[in-house]
């Protein structure tokens, strides 16, 4: 019986934590450092639950119920359902929002700041080309995914991020225990740092990359489904170590920031302010590399798992080349509309979605029947989508007139004005499931005895 070499199930793990540590996972814990200051240990704890906890719990469900992928294990809810959330969940952290973001971010982080104000525009179209024509190219050889992003852009990410960090925390601008804390962290860190891991979209990428490691434990000889399962939470384990401790580094680079600079609008500001005070000029090359090579290695990632799931969903369409061409292409038009843009109608999505990802994470670990999933996750997605009508930007619910809706379901619903609505309705579909689940099982069990 094949069995992974220490060497292979390492490169797997690094394929793994390559393809989760992208654009947001530097900005998002950056920024969360300089504002909430001296709570920030606090506020990483609760990071660290949604933005490293529940992509390995997404990474293990998949692993443990031995499925094929997200369709699959969606499907155990009803095919409908399964086909809409694989679909949702693929086209946020794919064309729509994610792939985007990253060639957005590399743009304004580390290239926008080497060129002059004048000509941004067209800086970022031809920036975007480039990059996903790159991003093209090594997707349309999903076979060789393990040793271009474990074996060749991982490493050398980790190398510029690990020069940037250890000059910094060897020469810290202040101390984190001085720096107060602003904004929400101020009256609710904990609670404001676990939805800023909603931003990473990692939960969701764990759920969509468990099939891309699958494949590559199989391609690397391994057969038995039990062990296939083993190796892939063992490289979920490895790579969210490995993102904890690095975002917890990159958030006390921010904290020890605010000694010397304010707080930025954005994590690649605050990134770029430190990289130039530490290395002037180089610091801008620094960045740019660190930033981009990241964001390249995800985004190579996110159009191969898109591919080839949307191949998967629609066997008689389109071959993996042409969907992956065609998300590149969207990615590349959405991506020109600007960082700003994208990042504001993220969010209203994510905080549909998550509820979702993370209430049928925990009932696949925990083995539940179709009827509790489909119980809680219909309660779920009513109260998620109240949490997706509070987050849209303030012209789109005016345009919508949902803010009396929302202001009315805030004043009854626990824990809504904190964005976790979802969470008693979803306890409540799950009562209810568990009770249709045992009245079923007593009336097949009654019939069989007659």
């Amino acid at each position: 019986m094949k069995k992974l070499t220490f060497r292979e199930m390492m490169a797997v793990a690094s394929m793994l934590f390559g393809l989760f540590f992208g654009a947001g996972n530097l900005i998002f814990p950056a920024s969360l450092g300089q504002m909430a200051g001296g709570q920030m240990w606090l506020a990483v704890a609760g990071f660290l639950i949604t933005g490293v906890g529940l992509p390995l719990l997404g990474v293990a469900a998949l692993g443990i119920s031995r499925e094929e992928g997200l369709l699959e294990l969606g499907s155990r809810v009803g095919k409908r359902y399964g086909l809409f959330f694989t679909c949702a969940l693929y086209l946020t952290i794919g064309p729509f929002f994610a792939i985007p973001r990253c060639a957005s971010v590399s743009y304004t982080v580390g290239i926008q700041r080497m060129l002059p104000g004048a000509g941004q525009t067209a800086g970022l179209a031809v920036f975007s080309l480039l990059f996903f024509g790159l991003v093209l190219f090594l997707s349309l050889r999903p076979g060789e995914i393990l040793t271009w992003i474990g074996k060749v852009l991982n490493p050398l990410f980790l190398f510029f991020l690990a020069i940037l960090i250890v000059r910094a925390l060897l020469s810290p601008l202040g101390r984190i225990s001085d720096i107060p804390a602003s904004g929400a962290y101020a009256s609710g860190a904990f609670s404001t740092g676990l939805l800023e891991g909603y931003n990473t979209m990692d939960a969701l990428a764990g759920l969509a990359f468990g099939i891309l490691v699958v494949k590559s434990i199989r391609r690397l000889g391994v057969r038995d489904a039990g062990k296939v399962a083993g190796y892939t939470v063992r490289a979920g384990i490895f790579s969210s170590l490995l993102m904890a401790l690095i975002y917890s580094l990159v958030a006390v680079v921010g904290a020890q920031s605010r000694g010397m600079f304010a707080a930025s609008s954005n994590g690649g500001e605050a990134l770029a302010q430190i990289a130039e005070y530490y290395f002037g000029s180089a610091g801008a090359v620094i960045l740019a590399a660190t930033v981009t090579v990241a964001c390249l290695k995800t985004a190579v990632g996110l159009i191969t798992s898109c591919g080839e799931t949307f191949v998967k969903m629609f066997p008689g369409g389109p071959s993996y080349s042409v969907w992956a061409t065609g998300f590149s292409v969207l990615s590349f038009l959405i991506a020109n509309l600007g960082l700003n843009v994208i990042l504001a109608y993220s969010q209203p999505v994510l905080m549909f979605l998550y509820p979702l990802a993370i209430v049928l994470i925990a009932l696949t670990l925990c083995g539940g029947a179709p009827v509790v999933l489909r119980w809680a996750l219909g309660f779920t997605a009513a109260a998620a989508l109240l949490d997706f009508l509070r987050a849209l930007p303030e012209e789109a619910r005016g345009a919508l007139r949902v803010q009396e809706l929302t202001d009315w379901v805030d004043g009854w619903l626990p824990l809504a004005r904190q964005g976790f609505g979802w969470v008693c309705p979803a306890l409540l579909g799950l009562l209810l499931g568990i009770v249709f689940w045992k009245l079923g099982r007593k009336t097949a069990q009654g019939q069989t005895e007659k």
